[in-house]
């Protein structure tokens, strides 16, 4: 990589094993560009179904120190769609947990594990937790990666903890280190347990084994949830704030080939985007996209279309191609100039466009931090899991945008357009974008030199060369 860092002898040798999903594979893929730029090796490692699903990948942005590998998770027998949830979890689960150790043994035995680069950890995401027990088992460290808030991971330790009691006995709730929270700011998998059986095991399976790490690796900064961060260190949890975790271009500048994030699940129109939106005026473009995963209804799709049309903004609406028969009957003939709707772009370069005003959001947690970190407002229209505690802290405790208010889990287009237009041309929309802005810088400070982010990066990479 560019403008690589580097650093003395005894350089270590990673595996970073990420969940493939875009919005928790991206902050994984950052954190390992980092740690490749201070002179470390790095092998991303994937699953062979995950691995079908990228539609590009930029190598130029990794350098010679960062390679990705792929273990087996079983899917390559099984028939699509003829499993549950719950049964593809679990064969994900005992596939790679085989074929993981597998590469580990593989890798230790390699003549880099004995000289320059050896092997000495594991960072893995939190739904894994399983991974540390292979690690160990094979003779070397791990330790969870969090691809959500410190927030809401609060809130399921809470949960665990048995401090946060469901329902709730009132119509809020005050948990330590938290602000005031309703049943709708809770993820959904305690507001609506019914529909996410899944997730709430997961939030629970991340405890098995968390006393036992030296390094919770976390992708947000200091200065953003410093309360919540505080309070868990004094639970005696080793947190380590290692972002915003993304590419260094956008943030500190210090990695010059740091552009994007180098690997996707989706293909992206990024001239079809950039050309429309050099064509518009600054501030004067929404943009809307639920992510790779929010599945709305037809209902709301139409909704959410006629609420972008009526706001008399140009917008950006970002549809997945799974989600374009929901659209409106000649919904597309009918906006003309007025709007351009794309299967998928590069959201960062759409954000960091002078022409964005604000951004319609879910409230996934990596373009809540993609926004914050390029000054943007938001609209949010949480979806699941912990979409709506993010967008509790977006309005409420970083006053960087608004949120749709719901009726029966409805947004209707009214109030879309409401929202949308309060953020673009109000007094209000005025102090939320000076919100960002701030927001921005501290992002920025976070991963530069003598950064919280940044020093936290520096002291792993050190204390693995005392390994």
């Amino acid at each position: 990589m560019e403008n690589e860092e580097k650093t003395g002898g005894n350089q270590s040798h990673i595996l970073v094993f990420f969940f493939p999903v875009q919005g928790h594979m991206n902050p994984m893929v950052q954190f390992s560009k980092r740690l490749a730029s201070k002179g470390q090796r790095v092998t991303i490692v994937t699953t062979t179904s995950a691995s079908k699903s990228m539609k590009t990948a930029n190598p130029s942005c990794f350098g010679s120190n960062l390679k990705v590998e792929l273990v087996s998770d079983g899917s390559e027998h099984v028939n699509p769609g003829s499993e549950t949830m719950e049964q593809s979890v679990e064969r994900v689960q005992i596939e790679t947990m085989k074929s993981l150790a597998e590469l580990i043994k593989n890798i230790k035995n390699s003549s880099d594990a004995n000289e320059k680069y050896p092997l000495k950890f594991l960072v893995y995401h939190y739904s894994m937790p399983w991974a540390l027990n292979i690690a160990r088992e094979q003779g070397i460290d791990g330790g969870p990666f969090y691809t959500t808030p410190a927030s809401v991971k609060t809130i399921c330790y809470h949960y665990h903890k048995g401090v946060l009691k469901l329902p709730l006995e009132g119509p809020t709730t005050k948990l330590p280190a938290l602000p005031p929270l309703q049943l709708q700011d809770l993820p959904s998998f305690f507001s609506d347990p019914d529909t996410d059986p899944v997730f709430i095991k997961i939030a629970m399976d991340q405890f098995s084994n968390l006393s036992e790490v030296k390094w919770i690796f976390h992708s947000t900064f200091d200065k953003l949830e410093h309360e919540v961060l505080e309070w868990m260190a004094n639970q005696n949890l080793p947190i380590k704030t290692i972002g915003p975790t993304i590419p260094s271009m956008f943030l500190d500048k210090k990695l010059q080939n740091d552009k994007d994030y180098g690997l996707d699940l989706f293909e992206s129109n990024v001239a079809t985007c950039m050309n429309w939106l050099d064509s518009k005026e600054a501030g004067s473009v929404v943009y809307a996209s639920f992510g790779s995963l929010a599945n709305l209804s037809k209902e709301q799709i139409e909704e959410l279309a006629w609420g972008l049309n009526n706001s008399g903004y140009h917008f950006l609406w970002v549809v997945r191609d799974s989600e374009k028969e929901k659209l409106p009957e000649n919904f597309l003939d009918k906006i003309t100039e007025k709007g351009l709707l794309v299967s998928w772009c590069t959201q960062l370069q759409v954000l960091a466009h002078k022409a964005v005003g604000c951004f319609v959001t879910h409230c996934g947690w990596n373009s809540a931090l993609e926004a914050l970190s390029l000054g943007i407002p938001m609209v949010g229209m949480p979806h699941r899991a912990d979409h709506p505690t993010v967008a509790k802290y977006v309005m409420d405790v970083w006053k960087v945008g608004v949120r749709v208010k719901v009726n029966n889990g409805f947004a209707t287009k009214e109030e879309i357009t409401t929202c949308i237009r309060q953020v673009m041309d109000t007094d209000k929309g005025m102090e939320l974008r000076k919100s960002s802005l701030v927001w921005k810088e501290l992002a920025r400070q976070a991963m530069d030199e003598g950064g919280s982010s940044n020093k936290n990066i520096e002291e792993f990479v050190a204390k693995l060369k005392l390994m």
